[in-house]
């Protein structure tokens, strides 16, 4: 069986090591993170592994993930590659959706293959996320033989995979973050909204469910076009002046992303008139 060290375990590299620990692909074989504690808390959701304290005390693996934030990867891929004894060449790759493998130059000038895998699901909670994964799109990018070798294995987890060129990525990874980040932020926008205009707060929390529901579903049942409703829809300009006017005098931020889209919603309806 095939060993994989896992480098910094939050949420994504909880969720992917322990997947990989139950289809038995890989044997997960060190945990570093951020902390000894941490390490160890991941390797008892994973449920294998050996939590490790630092860099020096990572044994050689076939495979290895990076699942740390953006800005490490660059930095932990040289720090990897300058250790003393430095392993064997390997297969590496980073769990970016914006950054493409470039990040881990490092260790490709040292012979390692290098990739980088995205899987496009939102992994707040990794019990969440495990259930949620099946079926999940997975954008590979990277040498073609790290490419051709995490495909099966990440379609073994039960991904859907696809090639994503480099130079896509931070527009493909800012399609994810319209489609799953900003929903969070909107909803919290409206619900304080709604406090600032006095509904009761039980209410608020009723609509949380039955308005996100309803809109979802529309949306999976009608396409983003069909499902448009409001103001900007209608093309009722002076209301989305007057609501804009009032948004910004509350919070200029929210005023500005109010009137922002708005535009776009607009611009939908008129694609939807021109397409009907």
């Amino acid at each position: 069986m095939k060993t994989i060290n896992l480098i910094g375990s939050g949420r994504v590299g909880q969720t992917l090591g322990r997947l990989m620990a139950q289809t038995g692909a890989y044997k997960v074989q060190d945990v570093l993170t951020r902390s000894a504690a941490s390490a160890r808390l991941a390797v008892d959701f994973i449920g294998s592994g050996r939590a490790v304290a630092n860099m020096a005390d990572l044994q050689s693996a076939d495979l290895w993930m990076l699942a740390v934030p953006d800005v490490q990867i660059a930095p932990v891929a040289a720090a990897l590659a300058q250790r003393q004894a430095a392993p064997p060449a390997a297969l590496v790759f980073h769990c970016s959706g914006a950054l493409g493998s470039k990040e881990l130059q490092p260790l490709q000038a040292i012979d390692w293959q290098v990739a980088s895998a995205h899987c496009l699901l939102s992994f707040a909670k990794p019990e969440s996320a495990l259930s949620q994964f099946a079926g999940t799109p997975c954008a590979l990018e990277g040498d073609a033989i790290a490419v051709n070798a995490l495909r099966p294995l990440f379609e073994q987890l039960g991904a859907q995979c696809f090639e994503l060129a480099a130079t896509d990525k931070l527009a493909y990874h800012a399609g994810a973050v319209f489609a799953t980040n900003f929903l969070p932020v909107l909803q919290h926008l409206a619900e304080q909204l709604w406090q600032h205009s006095g509904m009761p707060p039980e209410l608020a929390l009723q609509l949380r469910t039955t308005l996100l529901t309803n809109a979802v579903n529309n949306i999976i049942q009608l396409g983003p076009q069909g499902a448009l409703t409001g103001p900007a829809a209608r093309g009722d300009s002076t209301l989305v002046a007057a609501q804009g006017q009032v948004v910004e005098q509350w919070n200029t931020q929210a005023g500005a992303a109010y009137r922002a889209l708005s535009a776009l919603a607009a611009d939908l309806a008129a694609s939807r008139q021109s397409s009907s």
